[in-house]
């Protein structure tokens, strides 16, 4: 079994001296480099080279440089994606977004992981798991989800959070680690922000 199908299949894997996902990782971070390199106006570049890098895109999306990815393969976005500076995404595992997210800025989406021992840590060995973000999410500045994490639709996860467990749907959660202080119900839509 290769290295990448151990990979694929959540079992630890070498990612530090394959020779396959070491080449597929340079690809990945020189598209990145060639996106970070762009005018933020050239919105037809920026599209293009994100439809090559990414596994699956919708046709709105926008993120915002810099940005970086392992492999980008393995990232799917849906339609009216938002992602502000710095993002970050480890993904040896799908990550996949749903319709309607909205990122803030120097967020972390990390599939990996690694033992706790230090022998098979060492050895460069790792894990990744997926990680999934349902529709009409807002993910505030400073988020980190881990490995494994899935994060339902119509959630808020407040800035700063680290996400180590799943977040259902209609909720509201915050803190490190990250846990739901509250649903989200009909009372959200009376209140007014704008002065």
């Amino acid at each position: 079994m290769t290295e990448k199908e151990k990979m694929r299949k959540q079992m630890l894997y070498d990612a530090n001296y394959d020779e396959d996902l070491l080449r597929e990782r340079m690809i990945a971070k020189n598209l990145c480099y060639d996106y970070n390199q762009l005018r933020p106006s050239d919105a037809e570049g920026r599209g293009r080279l994100m439809k090559k890098l990414l596994g699956k895109t919708k046709e709105n999306f926008w993120i915002e440089a810099p940005f970086w990815c392992d492999y980008g393969y393995n990232i799917e976005i849906g339609e009216n994606f938002y992602a502000n500076h710095n993002m970050v995404i480890l993904d040896g595992a799908k990550v996949t977004f749903g319709d309607n997210v909205f990122i803030a800025p120097d967020c972390g989406f990390h599939t990996a992981g690694h033992p706790i021992d230090f022998e098979r840590r060492n050895r460069g060995l790792e894990y990744a798991y997926p990680i999934t973000v349902g529709d009409n999410v807002w993910i505030g500045a400073g988020v980190h989800v881990m490995p494994g994490v899935t994060i339902g639709s119509n959630v808020v996860i407040g800035g700063g959070s680290v996400v180590v467990k799943d977040i259902p749907d209609n909720s509201v959660a915050v803190g490190n680690p990250c846990r739901v202080i509250r649903e989200i119900t009909e009372e959200d839509k009376k209140t007014c922000w704008d002065r």
